[in-house]
């Protein structure tokens, strides 16, 4: 293998590595707090990328002019649409299944199957697409033999942004400090005053917002349809469980690590065998580490 293949696969895997993230944080965020296993994350991501499509119809058919502009519009009404549906959702529906890991499974996976009826209902069965903005379309070439896509580039930057104010967020910020409280000790973070209620419905509805950019990310590199989400909630679910539930930075370690290894054995072998391995390894590390290979240390 020369230089430049090895430039390329490293490349791939840090563009997985970016969906990834964006599905996984959110996953981390609410598993961590609440225990909830969220079956219908996936469709949430749906749901950010059939709003990147209206978004996208919007500027075509109002302001045409603007159209290598609208995903900087975009990709904000992904998350804001994505997050008053999450609000929405945890206080109708999900905070009645709490400590009931079983039930929480069951309901939010029928969920999710209501949700791809739905997405069928209102943007019919087939995929839809959206335009690409004119300076997205071609590749940066650092040497003759290595192409770098530029929507895989600029996918790469977004999700720095996106996890930087992520973090900022979670240990920058009072509400930050209060989600950590209520993590670690729900009863005493309740006790010195948190409405850990509120906590609760604000993280699920964070979760949810960072699933839809990451729907309004999936736009930019493949076509949408009902079953989209489903393409990366499995992967998400092991990236999460992998890394340790209550930990971040865990969850970017084993994102990472997991992307490339799928990349660079799909290289070397099938796509289906590469996943198989993938899952066999992450079997093989939670039985050594049941809590994650980056958990955190925990007083009991």
């Amino acid at each position: 293998m020369n230089f430049d293949i090895a430039v390329m696969q490293v490349f791939n895997g840090v563009s997985l590595f970016t969906i990834l993230l964006l599905m996984a944080i959110g996953l981390a965020i609410v598993f961590g707090l609440m225990g909830v296993i969220n079956m219908a994350h996936g469709e949430l991501m749906a749901l950010g990328a059939y709003m990147t499509y209206l978004a996208s119809r919007f500027f075509e058919h109002y302001a045409p002019g603007f159209m290598d502009l609208y995903l900087f519009a975009a990709i904000p009404f992904a998350f804001a649409v994505t997050f008053a549906f999450g609000y929405v959702l945890e206080r109708g529906f999900i905070r009645f299944f709490y400590d009931r890991p079983l039930d929480t499974l069951l309901a939010t996976w029928g969920l999710s199957l209501m949700l791809q009826q739905a997405y069928r209902s209102l943007f019919g069965a087939q995929e839809v697409s959206v335009p690409l903005a004119s300076w997205l379309v071609g590749a940066w070439e650092p040497t003759p033999g290595i192409q770098l896509p530029l929507t895989r580039l600029f996918i790469v930057g977004l999700t720095a942004v996106v996890a930087i104010g992520v973090y900022l967020l979670l240990y920058r910020t009072s509400w930050g400090l209060k989600v950590r409280a209520v993590t670690q000790n729900r009863a005493i973070a309740g006790a010195v005053g948190i409405d850990t209620q509120r906590v609760d419905a604000l993280t699920f509805a964070l979760g949810a917002g960072l699933a839809g950019i990451a729907g309004a990310v999936f736009t930019m590199i493949g076509s949408t349809n009902p079953g989209t989400g489903q393409l990366y909630i499995v992967d998400s679910f092991i990236v999460v469980v992998f890394g340790g539930v209550q930990s971040l930075i865990g969850t970017a370690l084993s994102g990472f690590a997991i992307a490339q290894s799928q990349t660079w054995l799909e290289y070397l072998m099938s796509g289906s065998m590469a996943k198989a391995t993938i899952l066999l390894l992450g079997i093989a590390v939670l039985y050594v580490r049941p809590n994650g290979l980056f958990a955190t240390r925990s007083r009991s």
